[in-house]
């Protein structure tokens, strides 16, 4: 676990912006079960999630078309809710920072850390928001 300290403005880059935070796993199971499409984002504190992963979400929750709802979990903080997480993202492997795009409760699109790692914030804002365009 990190300090809370550390890990506020992080979290806020997202929260600002309109992304729910999940703290549990019950919190994760109502977000992601059910109609409609949801974006997830597994923050992380390392610098390919500062430098790639959040600016692309928030530039991907800005774009015209995007899920119904927004909702983040945080990789060394809330580990039931990561957990709970990476359980929907199978049969992919844990990672941080992830992305993922679920509609009615079923993964459709996911983006692991091995694709955000060295890749502009905009590319891969470009990717989500092309899977935003098709399933949203």
């Amino acid at each position: 676990m990190y300090p809370e300290y550390l890990v506020e403005p992080m979290r806020k880059e997202l929260t600002n912006v309109g992304f729910e935070e999940l703290k549990n796993a019950q919190e994760v199971d109502a977000a992601i079960k059910g109609e409609g499409t949801v974006f997830v984002v597994v923050n992380s504190v390392c610098g390919c999630a500062a430098a790639n992963a959040r600016p692309a979400a928030r530039a991907a929750a800005a774009h015209a078309k995007h899920p119904d709802k927004l909702v983040t979990v945080f990789a060394g903080m809330e580990k039931e809710a990561v957990d709970q997480a990476r359980n929907y993202m199978l049969p992919y492997p844990p990672s941080s920072p992830a992305m993922a795009l679920f509609k009615d409760g079923k993964l459709v699109h996911m983006i692991e850390r091995h694709q955000i790692e060295g890749r502009p914030a905009q590319m891969i804002a470009d990717n989500l928001i092309g899977a935003f365009e098709q399933y949203c």
